[in-house]
């Protein structure tokens, strides 16, 4: 049984209570100074004063908790239910936008209670990839400080612009690799040798430059979120004691035995689930064997920081014994019996504003001049690998006479242009979340996040799956009854028109992704992830 991680986080907030206590100082001096009223302690060993404050704004009584360690948020709390007579303890109430559980006062007479939370949490998301990786981050972020929470996520330079505009802080780690890169990420996206690359070529050589990139947060972290590829963090947590939550963003990264992924080079090998689950098993014993010797570099890194070898980085080893955010919808696939016991499925986290908050005038143009379009994209990645996609694509639109919008990825939509038929229009980019629902059928890649949007739109779905873990995504839409796969080694302009088409009049794919959209619109992903994490490590 791991250890309760809450006595790890509250030990590392009694160590910084000097500085805390120092800056309340400051701010009680701001607000005329507190008086002391009566002490509890509530919310797991946390001591809270019960102060009155005076502002130098007016002379209403405000009455309100505050920790000892001094790091306070306050908020408002208009007319709540449980809030009692001045000196009273009152039920646990909700404030609302931090949403964490405390108990209020009221000043007699007073309008509304003001709350002073006993500490913010400082919390550290490690991710590493492309937008697929990143934004699912930024949307947990954005949740986690919504609710009063220190957020800082640790990402490589290339993100940093949209962190800030997001009002997120950031840390640089390596590999500090450029997701725009296309001779790079034409190698990642290799059906065959992608993965291999990305990790033994990539990932693993530069774990100790990564380690390096997170020590120095060590000190002022009191809880790590760990993304797969950001491998350090379960080092340092289990060095330091820090608590530490782990994230997958898609089934496959389970490789559950009973439960077999579809693999890039042997997506065949799907069809021995029917056998039982020996050979699920051993698939699964198989690619832990052969994936590591990639390793070696992490188990170095163990090594020399005085730790046990450890599990499989990829495999067993990246789960947190504490919690398993599993960050993405439940249409895709129940948990499996092979699953960590503290894994919580808890829905797509939707952020893409990094991509623009509205559609280009030129668009909404476009959309109102006649039918739904065909919308082609292949996400973030795969868009700068796309072979004869788009050649073969404009050819099943000529074809058919459809509408249609290619996303084709920055710097690509003016070549392209010469070459569209008069009912089809290029554009860079553009926010899936506002795109996809106004599309007939969404022609795309099925990287976990792109999936992710196509699933809320209600489209019909043509999967174009390459690499990594897009051909078990696009199984699995299949699954839904929303989807049909056209892998890119058959993606000729012929089939491409023949599936569009059966997608387009066959009503039961557009009604099969109209109801799967109303249970991933329903699902409270960001809040789901957010009470888990509070819940489990009491913060």
């Amino acid at each position: 049984m791991p250890a309760d991680p809450r006595d790890g986080l509250e030990a590392r907030a009694e160590s910084h209570a000097p500085e805390r206590a120092e800056a309340a100082h400051r701010r009680d001096a701001d607000l005329g100074g507190p008086a002391l009223l009566g002490e509890r302690t509530i919310l797991g060993e946390r001591r809270i004063l019960l102060v009155a404050i005076r502002t130098r704004a007016g002379d209403e009584l405000r009455c309100g908790l505050v920790g000892v360690d001094g790091d306070v948020r306050r908020g408002d709390l208009a007319g709540a239910e449980g809030c009692e007579q001045e000196g009273q303890w009152s039920a646990p109430v909700r404030c609302r936008p931090y949403a964490s559980p405390v108990r209020a006062v009221s000043a007699a007479g007073a309008a509304r209670c003001i709350l002073s939370f006993p500490s913010m949490a400082r919390i550290v998301i490690g991710c590493w990839g492309s937008h697929g990786d990143f934004d699912p981050s930024v949307g947990l972020g954005l949740g986690l400080q919504r609710r009063g929470h220190d957020v800082t996520v640790a990402t490589i330079a290339y993100f940093e612009p949209h962190l800030r505009a997001a009002g997120l802080k950031f840390h640089a780690i390596r590999p500090d690799v450029r997701p725009d890169d296309a001779s790079l990420i034409q190698r990642i996206m290799d059906r065959d040798h992608g993965t291999e690359v990305l990790l033994r070529e990539i990932v693993y050589p530069a774990l100790p430059a990564m380690l390096e990139d997170f020590t120095p947060l060590v000190g002022t972290t009191d809880l790590f979120v760990s993304h797969p590829l950001t491998m350090v963090i379960p080092m340092l947590a289990e060095k330091h004691g820090i608590p530490w939550a782990s994230t997958v963003l898609a089934p496959m990264s389970f490789f559950s035995p009973t439960d077999i992924p579809v693999l890039p080079p042997a997506p065949w090998l799907k069809a021995l689930d029917g056998l039982g689950r020996w050979p699920g098993r051993v698939l699964a014993a198989a690619a832990d064997v052969a994936t590591r010797g990639w390793a070696a570099p992490a188990y170095a890194l163990r090594e020399s920081m005085r730790l046990p070898r450890g599990g499989n980085p990829l495999f067993d080893a990246q789960h947190s014994p504490h919690l398993v955010l599993a960050l993405y919808s439940k249409v895709l696939g129940a948990p499996q019996p092979s699953w960590p016991a503290n894994v919580v499925i808890t829905g797509h986290m939707f952020h893409d504003a990094t991509h623009g908050a509205t559609l280009a005038p030129e668009v909404e143009d476009f959309l109102a001049r006649g039918p739904p379009p065909v919308v082609f994209t292949l996400g973030s990645s795969a868009i700068l690998a796309p072979g004869t996609f788009w050649r073969e694509s404009l050819a099943a639109v000529r074809a058919l006479g459809v509408r249609a919008i290619c996303m084709v990825g920055p710097g690509n939509a003016e070549a392209l242009r010469a070459e569209l038929p008069s009912h089809a229009m290029a554009l860079e980019m553009a926010p899936h979340s506002l795109l996809m629902p106004r599309a007939s059928v969404v022609v795309q890649q099925c990287g976990i996040g792109t999936l992710a949007q196509g699933l809320r739109s209600g489209a019909p779905m043509l999967a174009v799956p390459f690499a990594h873990d897009q051909p078990d995504n696009a199984y699995r839409a299949t699954k839904l009854g929303l989807a049909r796969i056209l892998p890119p080694s058959r993606y000729r302009a012929p089939r491409v028109a023949e599936e569009l088409e059966r997608l387009v009049r066959d009503p039961s794919y557009r009604a099969a992704a109209q109801r799967v959209a109303s249970e991933v619109r329903a699902e409270r992903g960001v809040d789901v992830a957010c009470d888990a994490l509070e819940a489990r490590f009491g913060l």
